[in-house]
Protein backbone atom coordinates (compact mmCIF):
# COMPACT_ATOMS: atom_id res chain seq x y z
CA UNK A 1 0.00 0.00 0.00
CA UNK A 2 1.10 3.09 -0.89
CA UNK A 3 0.92 6.63 1.06
CA UNK A 4 1.76 10.59 0.70
CA UNK A 5 5.24 10.65 1.47
CA UNK A 6 5.00 14.26 3.67
CA UNK A 7 1.59 14.32 5.20
CA UNK A 8 0.13 16.67 2.75
CA UNK A 9 0.22 20.24 3.90
CA UNK A 10 -3.57 21.86 4.65
CA UNK A 11 -3.92 25.23 3.90
CA UNK A 12 -5.78 27.45 5.75
CA UNK A 13 -9.72 26.39 3.98
CA UNK A 14 -11.11 29.69 3.61
CA UNK A 15 -14.11 29.26 1.50
CA UNK A 16 -15.25 26.02 3.90
CA UNK A 17 -13.97 27.60 6.83
CA UNK A 18 -17.19 27.19 9.69
CA UNK A 19 -18.68 29.77 10.44
CA UNK A 20 -20.03 29.76 14.39
CA UNK A 21 -24.02 29.44 15.20
CA UNK A 22 -25.39 32.49 15.03
CA UNK A 23 -25.14 34.58 17.95
CA UNK A 24 -21.87 33.81 18.42
CA UNK A 25 -19.35 36.61 17.68
CA UNK A 26 -15.66 35.95 17.74
CA UNK A 27 -13.48 37.92 20.52
CA UNK A 28 -10.15 36.54 19.82
CA UNK A 29 -7.65 33.60 18.03
CA UNK A 30 -4.89 32.50 18.91
CA UNK A 31 -2.68 30.13 15.98
CA UNK A 32 0.07 28.14 16.64
CA UNK A 33 1.75 27.48 13.33
CA UNK A 34 4.82 25.66 12.61
CA UNK A 35 7.13 26.97 10.26
CA UNK A 36 7.15 26.19 6.77
CA UNK A 37 9.20 23.71 4.40
CA UNK A 38 13.20 23.94 5.63
CA UNK A 39 16.05 21.53 4.69
CA UNK A 40 16.80 18.53 6.97
CA UNK A 41 18.46 19.43 10.19
CA UNK A 42 21.48 17.24 8.98
CA UNK A 43 23.32 15.38 6.01
CA UNK A 44 21.52 12.05 5.92
CA UNK A 45 21.39 9.36 2.92
CA UNK A 46 23.19 11.19 0.52
CA UNK A 47 25.50 8.42 -0.59
CA UNK A 48 23.80 6.05 -3.38
CA UNK A 49 21.61 4.31 -3.64
CA UNK A 50 19.43 7.09 -2.04
CA UNK A 51 21.28 10.04 -3.47
CA UNK A 52 19.43 12.72 -1.43
CA UNK A 53 21.23 16.04 -2.35
CA UNK A 54 23.34 16.71 0.77
CA UNK A 55 23.60 20.50 -0.78
CA UNK A 56 19.72 22.33 -1.45
CA UNK A 57 20.29 25.31 -4.03
CA UNK A 58 16.57 26.62 -2.74
CA UNK A 59 17.33 29.60 -0.91
CA UNK A 60 17.69 32.57 -3.59
CA UNK A 61 15.43 34.50 -1.96
CA UNK A 62 16.24 37.23 0.59
CA UNK A 63 20.10 36.59 0.73
CA UNK A 64 20.71 40.08 0.87
CA UNK A 65 21.81 41.77 4.60
CA UNK A 66 20.04 44.73 3.33
CA UNK A 67 17.05 43.16 2.17
CA UNK A 68 16.99 41.29 5.30
CA UNK A 69 17.74 43.85 7.98
CA UNK A 70 16.82 46.90 6.62
CA UNK A 71 13.20 46.98 7.82
CA UNK A 72 14.30 46.15 11.47
CA UNK A 73 17.29 48.73 12.10
CA UNK A 74 16.92 52.28 11.38
CA UNK A 75 20.60 52.58 11.21
CA UNK A 76 21.51 50.48 8.05
CA UNK A 77 22.98 52.85 5.23
CA UNK A 78 20.46 52.18 2.60
CA UNK A 79 23.95 52.55 0.48
CA UNK A 80 25.28 49.96 2.37
CA UNK A 81 24.69 46.14 1.82
CA UNK A 82 26.32 42.18 1.71
CA UNK A 83 25.41 38.87 0.51
CA UNK A 84 24.82 36.42 2.42
CA UNK A 85 26.96 33.21 0.75
CA UNK A 86 26.51 30.05 1.67
CA UNK A 87 29.68 27.83 1.84
CA UNK A 88 29.47 23.65 1.95
CA UNK A 89 31.57 21.33 3.81
CA UNK A 90 34.06 21.23 0.56
CA UNK A 91 34.80 25.04 0.87
CA UNK A 92 32.68 25.43 -2.37
CA UNK A 93 29.81 28.56 -2.31
CA UNK A 94 26.92 28.75 -4.91
CA UNK A 95 24.59 30.78 -5.42
CA UNK A 96 21.12 30.09 -3.35
CA UNK A 97 22.89 27.35 -1.22
CA UNK A 98 20.78 26.61 1.75
CA UNK A 99 22.64 26.16 5.51
CA UNK A 100 20.98 22.72 7.64
CA UNK A 101 17.66 23.49 8.93
CA UNK A 102 17.14 26.90 7.12
CA UNK A 103 13.58 27.90 5.45
CA UNK A 104 13.32 27.32 2.12
CA UNK A 105 11.93 28.99 -1.05
CA UNK A 106 9.06 26.67 -0.92
CA UNK A 107 8.96 27.42 2.72
CA UNK A 108 8.94 31.34 2.04
CA UNK A 109 5.83 31.28 -0.17
CA UNK A 110 3.77 28.54 2.27
CA UNK A 111 4.04 30.80 5.34
CA UNK A 112 3.17 33.74 3.05
CA UNK A 113 0.25 31.79 1.91
CA UNK A 114 -0.40 31.36 5.11
CA UNK A 115 -0.79 34.64 6.04
CA UNK A 116 -2.51 35.99 3.45
CA UNK A 117 -5.12 33.26 4.01
CA UNK A 118 -5.25 34.31 7.07
CA UNK A 119 -6.20 37.80 5.83
CA UNK A 120 -8.87 36.63 3.72
CA UNK A 121 -10.47 34.65 6.50
CA UNK A 122 -10.05 36.95 9.23
CA UNK A 123 -10.29 40.85 7.57
CA UNK A 124 -12.07 40.27 4.05
CA UNK A 125 -14.86 37.36 5.23
CA UNK A 126 -15.88 37.37 8.79
CA UNK A 127 -14.68 41.17 9.17
CA UNK A 128 -13.13 40.35 12.48
CA UNK A 129 -10.13 42.83 11.67
CA UNK A 130 -10.60 46.14 9.79
CA UNK A 131 -8.71 46.19 6.38
CA UNK A 132 -5.95 48.86 7.21
CA UNK A 133 -3.69 48.41 11.21
CA UNK A 134 -4.17 51.23 12.66
CA UNK A 135 -3.56 49.79 15.84
CA UNK A 136 -0.92 47.54 16.13
CA UNK A 137 -2.25 46.07 19.78
CA UNK A 138 -4.91 44.60 17.45
CA UNK A 139 -2.09 42.07 16.44
CA UNK A 140 0.43 40.02 19.02
CA UNK A 141 3.16 38.03 16.24
CA UNK A 142 5.30 35.84 18.31
CA UNK A 143 8.38 33.54 17.47
CA UNK A 144 10.51 31.32 18.69
CA UNK A 145 14.18 32.77 18.78
CA UNK A 146 15.24 30.20 15.45
CA UNK A 147 16.02 31.41 12.18
CA UNK A 148 13.15 29.53 10.34
CA UNK A 149 10.34 30.50 12.57
CA UNK A 150 11.12 34.19 12.53
CA UNK A 151 11.12 33.72 8.71
CA UNK A 152 7.81 32.29 8.74
CA UNK A 153 6.49 34.68 10.62
CA UNK A 154 7.96 37.71 8.84
CA UNK A 155 6.33 36.15 5.51
CA UNK A 156 2.86 35.42 7.61
CA UNK A 157 2.89 39.24 8.67
CA UNK A 158 3.34 40.30 5.53
CA UNK A 159 0.44 38.62 4.22
CA UNK A 160 -1.45 39.56 7.14
CA UNK A 161 -0.56 43.75 6.77
CA UNK A 162 1.65 44.17 4.29
CA UNK A 163 2.94 47.55 4.19
CA UNK A 164 0.64 49.39 2.08
CA UNK A 165 -2.14 48.04 4.81
CA UNK A 166 -0.72 49.60 7.77
CA UNK A 167 -1.27 53.33 8.42
CA UNK A 168 1.74 55.57 8.28
CA UNK A 169 3.59 54.95 10.84
CA UNK A 170 1.93 51.71 12.17
CA UNK A 171 4.70 48.63 12.28
CA UNK A 172 3.44 45.50 13.24
CA UNK A 173 6.27 44.10 15.66
CA UNK A 174 7.63 40.44 16.12
CA UNK A 175 8.29 39.44 19.44
CA UNK A 176 10.81 37.35 20.77
CA UNK A 177 11.71 35.60 24.27
CA UNK A 178 15.22 34.96 25.67
CA UNK A 179 15.37 30.61 25.84
CA UNK A 180 15.25 30.32 29.54
CA UNK A 181 11.48 32.12 29.55
CA UNK A 182 10.33 30.59 26.27
CA UNK A 183 6.98 28.42 26.49
CA UNK A 184 6.70 28.12 22.82
CA UNK A 185 7.90 24.84 22.97
CA UNK A 186 8.75 22.06 25.86
CA UNK A 187 11.82 23.96 27.04
CA UNK A 188 13.85 21.38 28.57
CA UNK A 189 16.86 24.53 28.44
CA UNK A 190 14.94 25.82 31.40
CA UNK A 191 13.63 22.68 33.05
CA UNK A 192 15.73 19.81 33.91
CA UNK A 193 12.97 17.71 35.06
CA UNK A 194 11.30 17.68 31.75
CA UNK A 195 14.29 16.95 30.01
CA UNK A 196 14.85 14.08 32.47
CA UNK A 197 11.18 12.98 32.03
CA UNK A 198 12.16 13.00 27.98
CA UNK A 199 14.68 10.81 28.53
CA UNK A 200 12.96 7.97 30.05
CA UNK A 201 9.98 8.46 27.72
CA UNK A 202 12.58 8.15 24.61
CA UNK A 203 14.32 4.95 26.22
CA UNK A 204 10.85 2.76 26.72
CA UNK A 205 9.64 4.15 22.94
CA UNK A 206 13.04 2.29 22.15
CA UNK A 207 12.05 -0.72 24.28
CA UNK A 208 8.86 -0.65 22.70
CA UNK A 209 9.65 -0.08 19.06
CA UNK A 210 13.12 -0.93 18.15
CA UNK A 211 12.12 -4.53 17.74
CA UNK A 212 8.99 -3.54 15.97
CA UNK A 213 11.74 -1.65 13.37
CA UNK A 214 13.79 -4.48 12.66
CA UNK A 215 11.95 -6.60 9.75
CA UNK A 216 12.47 -3.25 8.05
CA UNK A 217 16.20 -3.22 7.30
CA UNK A 218 16.10 -5.74 4.68
CA UNK A 219 14.40 -2.75 2.95
CA UNK A 220 16.41 0.67 4.24
CA UNK A 221 19.14 -0.91 5.67
CA UNK A 222 20.84 -0.49 1.91
CA UNK A 223 20.05 3.49 1.85
CA UNK A 224 21.50 4.30 5.31
CA UNK A 225 25.15 2.06 4.98
CA UNK A 226 23.92 -0.93 5.81
CA UNK A 227 22.99 0.12 9.31
CA UNK A 228 19.68 -1.11 11.35
CA UNK A 229 16.60 1.35 11.19
CA UNK A 230 16.79 2.05 15.08
CA UNK A 231 14.86 5.09 17.52
CA UNK A 232 18.63 5.72 18.71
CA UNK A 233 20.67 4.40 15.76
CA UNK A 234 23.02 5.91 13.67
CA UNK A 235 21.31 7.82 11.99
CA UNK A 236 18.38 7.76 14.34
CA UNK A 237 14.85 7.17 12.64
CA UNK A 238 13.72 10.26 13.57
CA UNK A 239 16.25 12.01 11.10
CA UNK A 240 15.41 9.58 8.58
CA UNK A 241 12.07 10.63 8.77
CA UNK A 242 13.23 14.56 8.99
CA UNK A 243 15.59 13.88 5.83
CA UNK A 244 12.48 11.52 3.60
CA UNK A 245 9.46 13.85 4.36
CA UNK A 246 11.80 17.18 3.71
CA UNK A 247 12.62 16.07 0.66
CA UNK A 248 9.63 15.00 -0.37
CA UNK A 249 8.08 18.15 0.46
CA UNK A 250 10.47 20.30 -2.24
CA UNK A 251 10.14 17.31 -5.08
CA UNK A 252 13.43 15.38 -4.53
CA UNK A 253 13.38 11.14 -5.43
CA UNK A 254 13.17 9.53 -2.47
CA UNK A 255 13.47 5.60 -2.48
CA UNK A 256 10.73 4.03 -3.22
CA UNK A 257 10.37 2.03 -0.05
CA UNK A 258 9.32 4.81 1.95
CA UNK A 259 6.78 5.32 0.16
CA UNK A 260 5.13 1.98 1.40
CA UNK A 261 2.72 2.46 4.28
CA UNK A 262 4.34 -0.70 6.29
CA UNK A 263 7.58 1.32 5.82
CA UNK A 264 6.46 5.05 6.34
CA UNK A 265 4.01 4.40 8.54
CA UNK A 266 5.88 2.05 10.90
CA UNK A 267 9.03 4.92 11.15
CA UNK A 268 6.19 7.25 12.16
CA UNK A 269 4.49 5.86 14.69
CA UNK A 270 7.72 4.90 16.40
CA UNK A 271 8.59 8.19 15.73
CA UNK A 272 6.01 9.86 17.46
CA UNK A 273 5.87 7.78 20.58
CA UNK A 274 9.60 8.76 20.91
CA UNK A 275 9.13 12.29 20.88
CA UNK A 276 5.39 12.71 21.77
CA UNK A 277 4.09 9.83 24.60
CA UNK A 278 5.64 12.11 26.88
CA UNK A 279 2.54 14.84 26.59
CA UNK A 280 -0.08 11.69 27.23
CA UNK A 281 1.50 11.74 30.89
CA UNK A 282 -0.36 14.70 33.33
CA UNK A 283 3.57 15.76 34.51
CA UNK A 284 4.82 15.89 30.38
CA UNK A 285 1.69 18.11 29.91
CA UNK A 286 2.18 20.35 33.35
CA UNK A 287 5.79 21.11 32.89
CA UNK A 288 6.01 21.29 28.73
CA UNK A 289 2.60 23.26 27.99
CA UNK A 290 1.34 24.27 31.02
CA UNK A 291 2.61 27.62 30.80
CA UNK A 292 1.63 28.21 27.14
CA UNK A 293 -2.04 27.52 28.07
CA UNK A 294 -1.72 29.46 30.96
CA UNK A 295 -0.88 32.74 28.75
CA UNK A 296 -3.83 32.00 26.06
CA UNK A 297 -5.68 31.20 29.07
CA UNK A 298 -5.17 34.54 30.76
CA UNK A 299 -5.62 36.42 27.24
CA UNK A 300 -8.50 34.88 26.68
CA UNK A 301 -9.90 36.50 30.52
CA UNK A 302 -8.21 39.76 29.90
CA UNK A 303 -10.09 40.04 26.82
CA UNK A 304 -13.29 39.16 28.70
CA UNK A 305 -13.07 41.62 31.50
CA UNK A 306 -11.82 44.60 29.70
CA UNK A 307 -13.94 45.95 27.19
CA UNK A 308 -11.34 48.11 26.27
CA UNK A 309 -8.80 45.10 25.50
CA UNK A 310 -7.87 45.12 21.85
CA UNK A 311 -5.68 42.16 21.14
CA UNK A 312 -8.30 40.49 18.51
CA UNK A 313 -4.89 38.05 16.20
CA UNK A 314 -1.98 36.65 18.05
CA UNK A 315 -0.15 34.45 15.45
CA UNK A 316 3.08 32.56 17.18
CA UNK A 317 5.26 30.59 14.92
CA UNK A 318 6.69 27.35 16.47
CA UNK A 319 7.68 23.96 15.53
CA UNK A 320 6.09 20.45 15.06
CA UNK A 321 6.58 19.17 18.48
CA UNK A 322 4.38 22.30 20.30
CA UNK A 323 1.47 21.77 17.76
CA UNK A 324 1.57 17.79 18.45
CA UNK A 325 1.95 18.88 22.51
CA UNK A 326 -1.15 20.89 22.43
CA UNK A 327 -2.95 18.18 20.39
CA UNK A 328 -1.73 15.81 22.61
CA UNK A 329 -2.32 17.75 26.10
CA UNK A 330 -5.81 18.16 24.49
CA UNK A 331 -6.26 14.46 23.64
CA UNK A 332 -6.98 14.97 20.06
CA UNK A 333 -3.70 14.20 18.63
CA UNK A 334 -4.13 11.98 15.62
CA UNK A 335 -0.17 10.06 15.82
CA UNK A 336 0.82 11.50 12.83
CA UNK A 337 3.58 14.35 12.20
CA UNK A 338 2.29 17.22 11.84
CA UNK A 339 3.30 19.10 8.70
CA UNK A 340 4.99 22.24 7.85
CA UNK A 341 2.67 25.39 8.09
CA UNK A 342 0.13 23.21 9.65
CA UNK A 343 -1.87 25.22 12.71
CA UNK A 344 -3.55 24.99 15.97
CA UNK A 345 -5.91 27.73 16.65
CA UNK A 346 -7.86 28.77 19.14
CA UNK A 347 -10.86 30.68 19.33
CA UNK A 348 -12.68 32.72 21.34
CA UNK A 349 -16.61 33.37 21.33
CA UNK A 350 -19.35 35.51 23.18
CA UNK A 351 -22.84 34.64 23.29
CA UNK A 352 -24.23 37.62 24.75
CA UNK A 353 -26.59 37.49 27.72
CA UNK A 354 -30.02 39.06 27.43
CA UNK A 355 -29.96 42.62 27.78
CA UNK A 356 -32.04 44.83 29.94
CA UNK A 357 -32.95 47.82 29.31
CA UNK A 358 -30.73 50.85 30.14
CA UNK A 359 -27.82 48.04 32.03
CA UNK A 360 -25.74 47.22 29.40
CA UNK A 361 -23.68 50.71 29.91
CA UNK A 362 -22.33 48.63 33.11
CA UNK A 363 -20.48 46.92 30.12
CA UNK A 364 -17.71 44.65 32.45
CA UNK A 365 -21.11 43.47 34.60
CA UNK A 366 -22.88 42.62 31.53
CA UNK A 367 -19.67 41.16 29.81
CA UNK A 368 -19.27 38.59 33.12
CA UNK A 369 -22.47 37.28 32.47
CA UNK A 370 -22.04 37.03 29.04
CA UNK A 371 -21.49 32.99 27.70
CA UNK A 372 -17.95 32.35 26.33
CA UNK A 373 -16.64 29.24 24.46
CA UNK A 374 -13.77 28.26 22.79
CA UNK A 375 -13.12 25.98 19.49
CA UNK A 376 -9.61 24.21 18.78
CA UNK A 377 -9.09 23.69 15.24
CA UNK A 378 -6.48 21.75 13.27
CA UNK A 379 -5.78 20.84 9.62
CA UNK A 380 -9.18 22.90 8.74
CA UNK A 381 -10.83 20.31 11.41
CA UNK A 382 -12.89 21.23 14.24
CA UNK A 383 -11.69 19.27 17.36
CA UNK A 384 -14.12 17.64 19.93
CA UNK A 385 -12.48 17.87 22.81
CA UNK A 386 -12.75 14.88 25.25
CA UNK A 387 -12.72 16.99 28.59
CA UNK A 388 -15.90 19.14 27.02
CA UNK A 389 -17.99 16.19 26.72
CA UNK A 390 -20.12 16.77 28.95
CA UNK A 391 -23.20 17.90 29.10
CA UNK A 392 -22.93 21.86 30.20
CA UNK A 393 -19.34 21.82 29.03
CA UNK A 394 -20.34 22.63 25.21
CA UNK A 395 -22.37 24.80 23.41
CA UNK A 396 -25.60 22.75 23.25
CA UNK A 397 -25.61 20.64 20.05
CA UNK A 398 -22.24 21.84 18.86
CA UNK A 399 -19.54 19.90 21.10
CA UNK A 400 -16.86 21.67 18.91
CA UNK A 401 -17.78 24.76 21.23
CA UNK A 402 -16.57 24.09 24.82
CA UNK A 403 -17.21 26.14 27.34
CA UNK A 404 -15.08 28.88 28.74
CA UNK A 405 -15.30 27.67 32.34
CA UNK A 406 -14.23 24.00 31.28
CA UNK A 407 -11.15 25.13 29.43
CA UNK A 408 -9.91 27.42 31.85
CA UNK A 409 -10.64 24.60 34.52
CA UNK A 410 -8.42 22.21 32.72
CA UNK A 411 -5.65 25.14 32.24
CA UNK A 412 -5.61 25.37 35.34
CA UNK A 413 -5.08 22.07 36.21
CA UNK A 414 -2.26 22.19 33.86
CA UNK A 415 -0.81 25.01 35.07
CA UNK A 416 2.49 24.53 37.43
CA UNK A 417 2.47 26.72 40.48
CA UNK A 418 6.02 26.92 41.15
CA UNK A 419 7.17 25.87 37.72
CA UNK A 420 11.04 26.61 38.34
CA UNK A 421 10.27 24.06 41.83
CA UNK A 422 8.67 21.25 39.71
CA UNK A 423 11.49 21.90 37.31
CA UNK A 424 13.84 20.98 39.76
CA UNK A 425 15.44 17.02 38.96
CA UNK A 426 14.44 14.87 41.82
CA UNK A 427 16.42 12.26 43.00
Amino acid sequence: MKQQMQDEPAPLDVENYPVAPKGLDLEQVHIYVRHGERTPVRVRMSDPPASIPADWQMCNTAKSFHETVAGLSPTVDDGLWYKKVVENRHGKTSEGLCLLGELTDVGKQSTYSFGTALRSLYVDKLKFLPQKLEDERLTYFRSTNIARTIESLQHIVHGVYPPSACAPGTIPSIIIRNGVDENLVSNTLACKRLALLELQFAEVAVAIWNSRLEPLDKKVSKYIGGRPLRLDGTPRASGILDTVRSAAAHGFRVPPEFSEDSVIGLIEAAVTAEWFDIFKSEEGRRLGMGRLLADASEKMQRKILNSKDPTKLLVHTTHDSTLAALLCTFDVFDDKWPPFTSSVTFELFRKRAADTPGQRSFSSFWRQRDEHYVRMRYKNTNMVLPMCAAEGKHLPGSPEFCTLEAFRRRVEELTPRDWVRECFPRT
